[in-house]
């Protein structure tokens, strides 16, 4: 299944629905009120299985045109949003940075999370220097404490693509990253969340990444140092990941940094990341309010 938060004309408060073909299915008419993707989440996989078959009985006619909805974060709520550096060979390469040690962990503050289709504004006023990176999202089911890599994948509700936008000269200048990757919008998320049983392999999925036109990413998660499964296994040894825990995985090669000369984002600039078997979440980017 497929599901995203979206908003109707005539209302901004984001409504969870699911996702058929060119067809959003509510979920208000289901026996329990769900207002976001981590209550659902929260009930359990049976629930899961009865909005499911909710879902499979409701005819097309019964929907909301998508064309006629806009898109927020496919995650809204998450107990966390932790990003994983540094998980591809070659982006750490054109960075220059060391991954030898272990998952590179930081997170991201929820101000951050953004939808398909809605602006990205940059801090010119801080940063020249903003690029992006693609990356596949992984959403947790129930809670995982302690699993092996053998196990970890049982513990993931679904997948989702996430664009970690980066203020570079800030990301060099500290040695923490949340802060620059955390601005206003820098993390767009979604354009839904595609539960588990439809990515049978989440290390066979192609990944790209478009900015205005031009292919600038092209790899797949095949690539990533530590799969899906040993980061969950790893992170967990130390932390109970919660269910709704968003984990985004790392980007591979290709940022704007690495290219010559760079390729930054500016005002007016578009970027599409796109993930077999998810979907593409577009964003424009605009200048943002200094004041």
């Amino acid at each position: 299944m497929k599901f995203a938060h979206m908003t109707r004309a005539e209302s901004q408060h984001p409504e969870l629905v699911a996702v058929r073909g060119d067809v959003a299915i509510p979920l208000n008419g289901f026996g329990e009120h769900f207002s976001t993707l981590q209550e659902l989440i929260e009930a359990g996989p049976d629930t899961l299985t009865r909005v499911r078959a909710f879902v499979d009985e409701q005819p097309d006619e019964a929907g909301l045109q998508l064309a006629e909805l806009n898109y927020k974060s496919a995650i809204l709520d998450p107990p966390i949003v932790l990003a994983v550096g540094l998980n591809y060979d070659e982006h750490a390469s054109e960075l220059n940075l060391d991954n030898d040690s272990g998952p590179v962990l930081f997170s991201l503050f929820p101000n951050s999370l953004n939808g398909h289709g809605e602006e990205v504004p940059l801090p010119v006023h801080l940063s020249e220097e903003v690029d992006y990176e693609g990356e596949l999202g992984v959403v947790i089911g129930r809670a995982a404490k302690n699993v092996t890599p053998e196990e970890a994948l049982d513990y993931v509700f679904g997948y989702t693509v996430v664009n970690d936008i980066t203020a570079r000269n800030i990301q060099f200048a500290e040695p923490q990253w949340s802060r620059c990757k955390s601005f206003d919008g820098f993390t767009p998320v979604g354009p839904v969340v595609v539960t588990a049983d439809e990515i049978p392999d989440p290390q066979a999925l192609g990944l790209t990444t478009d900015v205005d036109g031009l292919r600038v990413q092209d790899s797949t998660t095949e690539f990533m140092i530590r799969t899906v499964a040993q980061l969950i296994s790893s992170i967990s040894q130390s932390l109970t990941l919660l269910p709704g825990t968003l984990i985004s995985t790392g980007s591979p090669g290709g940022a704007g940094r690495s290219r010559k000369p760079p390729l930054y984002l500016h005002p007016a600039t578009e970027v599409t990341v796109t993930i077999e078997g998810i979907g593409s979440i577009t964003n424009i980017c605009t200048k943002a309010d200094e004041a």
